[in-house]
């Protein structure tokens, strides 16, 4: 494709975003907003769900003919289960299975020109049908040249190679997105709890860290070590000399989808264990090691049988578990695709851990302390009733897993949104920074290990980790307190000769007080009370005048004209006498 003919794709491209996001928001604006003003909000509810299906629909259709970051939108999409409609989840969840691959002709061509040599030389066996086809890239398998086996101690080995073009597609998606985010600022219903355009920064960070598959690699590598003692992670290792910007080769560890319950049990493996290891190895990534797999997608996390041991024992994080000989508990989870990680800062982490010490020990006013500190609740927020909402739900629905929420009353859900309904709504909420790629991590997670064991109880997984960071907590506070205690005793023990030294300067009359600021304050104070009086004056001969004009024209009209004299004196009093403060 020429330059000429490349440009003029992506405008078109381009126009094709806005025209499209600018159609969904006339909707959204007509039936959620123009509607209910005028008493029809009934219209709204009945249509709501048929339209979200249609809008998911039809964001479905677009992303799969444009491909680049609108696959990337609509993942994120899918995997907001705790904040957009299952109408328009579950429409999206499909979305990357559907990249259609790229032909490989162009493939090869994209990574001759990167590795600089012809796919031959580079491997002994190139794959040409693609293992997988993602929106930014494509997955094939090879085998490495004997030289380079020997160098690495590898052979069966997978490589990315970046779909050509993808560059650009990338920054004219970016530039739709954040004119997009621009219309959303004037919107305040969303400018009031997202900050968009600072969200779409993040989205754009991370999609340019994607598209890099050296930081991908260095990724890896870093998520590695972080996991190099822990015998229940494993990761890819990194062909360095056949890796560059657009080309990443790592070792093949294709094993055991992690949601293929059926191959999992065929293996002598439980996937309830599964589920409950997995959920423990998120855990560690946010609270010990600030360093999160973001897109922990099925596709991206398999597991793989190590030798059946036959004793029914495996140590994992909580310490060796006991099945039936039956089961294989010797296996581990490998992570792939190290494109998208979440950093976490350590204000937040800290956040983060307050939060789960008080949502497994049901402290509703921690919650909201927790949620203060994290930024998703702004300080305005009313917090006394929104504690009282908390504790009515830990009362009512804590502890209970997906499983058992699911047979819950759907009137009883209806009751509780009905009592505290319009106050969750009217709380000033909003999404940090940091937070876009872990929720999506937080949501994958819970996703995934809802599917392989139904009775998955997220409180159950969550306690013993809780428990260990109080314990931690508990040990920070200790060296706190022994630290204030000792600058405590520090002043204390200064402080009576600091007392004696100003009993012996009021004693010599060399303590003096400085009012002056205190009296001009009050000036101005006193000078506010006179307009204020002159403003109400103004206003009773106004209207006292206009309602004598009919009867007592004469007295009237000289009250409205008299009523002048009070309005001056409230305007323009004191201005030009403004001195320091």
């Amino acid at each position: 494709m020429t330059d000429a003919a490349a440009q003029g794709a992506h405008r078109a491209r381009y126009r094709r975003i806005l025209s499209f996001a600018a159609r969904e928001f006339v909707k959204i604006w007509w039936f959620e907003l123009v509607l209910p003003r005028f008493g029809m909000s009934s219209i709204a509810e009945r249509t709501r769900g048929p339209r979200m299906q249609k809008f998911a629909q039809r964001f479905h259709a677009l992303a799969i003919e444009l491909g680049g970051l609108m696959i990337k939108v609509g993942q994120f999409m899918s995997s907001r289960l705790d904040v957009l409609p299952p109408e328009i989840t579950a429409e999206l969840e499909g979305l990357q299975d559907e990249v259609p691959a790229v032909p490989f002709a162009d493939i090869r061509a994209a990574a001759e020109a990167e590795l600089g040599i012809p796919l031959t030389r580079a491997y002994a066996w190139f794959d040409e049908t693609p293992v997988a086809a993602a929106s930014l890239g494509q997955v094939h398998r090879a085998r490495l040249s004997e030289l380079d086996a020997a160098d690495t101690g590898l052979e069966n080995v997978v490589v990315k190679v970046q779909r050509p073009g993808i560059d650009g597609i990338v920054a004219v998606d970016l530039a739709a997105l954040r004119r997009v985010a621009r219309w959303l600022t004037r919107v305040r219903l969303v400018a009031d709890r997202v900050d968009a355009p600072a969200l779409v920064e993040e989205f754009a960070e991370t999609s340019l860290e994607e598209i890099d598959y050296l930081h991908e690699a260095a990724s890896a590598e870093r998520f590695r070590e972080n996991f190099a003692d822990d015998p229940r992670v494993d990761t890819p290792e990194i062909v360095w000399e056949r890796s560059t910007r657009r080309v990443l080769t790592l070792s093949d560890v294709t094993a055991i989808k992690i949601n293929d319950t059926e191959a999992l049990r065929a293996a002598g493996i439980d996937p309830a264990k599964v589920a409950e290891v997995f959920a423990e190895v998120m855990f560690d990534q946010v609270f010990t090691h600030s360093f999160v797999h973001a897109d922990p997608h099925p596709g991206n996390i398999f597991v793989t049988p190590g030798p059946s041991t036959g004793s029914g024992t495996q140590e994992t994080g909580s310490g060796p578990s006991t099945d039936p000989g039956t089961q294989n508990q010797n296996w581990r989870l490998t992570f792939i695709d190290f494109g998208m990680m979440a950093e976490v800062p350590d204000s937040l982490r800290a956040g983060l851990r307050t939060l789960l010490i008080a949502v497994t020990g049901r402290d509703s006013r921690g919650l909201v302390a927790a949620a203060q500190e994290i930024g998703v609740l702004l300080p305005s927020a009313d917090t006394a009733e929104l504690e009282r909402a908390l504790k009515a739900l830990f009362a009512r629905f804590g502890g209970m897993g997906f499983a058992e929420l699911a047979t819950v009353d759907p009137r009883e859900f209806k009751d509780f949104a009905d009592e505290f309904g319009d106050m969750v709504r009217s709380l000033p909420l909003q999404l940090p920074e940091h937070m876009l790629l872990l929720i999506r991590a937080v949501s994958l997670t819970s996703g995934m290990c809802s599917s392989l064991d139904p009775s998955f109880n997220v409180w159950d997984a969550a306690e013993p980790y809780a428990g260990r960071l109080l314990r931690d907590e508990t040990g920070n506070v200790v060296q706190a307190f022994a630290s204030r205690a000792m600058e405590t005793a520090g002043i204390t023990m200064r402080l009576p000769k600091r007392i004696d030294d100003i009993i012996g300067r009021v004693d010599d009359g060399t303590v003096t007080f400085d009012t002056s600021r205190l009296e001009r304050r009050l000036d101005r104070l006193e000078g506010i009370a006179r307009r204020i009086a002159s403003g109400v004056l103004f206003a009773a001969m106004l209207v006292g005048g206009a309602l004598l004009v009919t009867p007592l024209p004469p007295l009237g009209i000289t009250l409205i004209c008299v009523s002048v004299l009070p309005l001056l004196h409230s305007v323009f009093a004191g201005v030009g006498r403004r001195g320091p403060r």
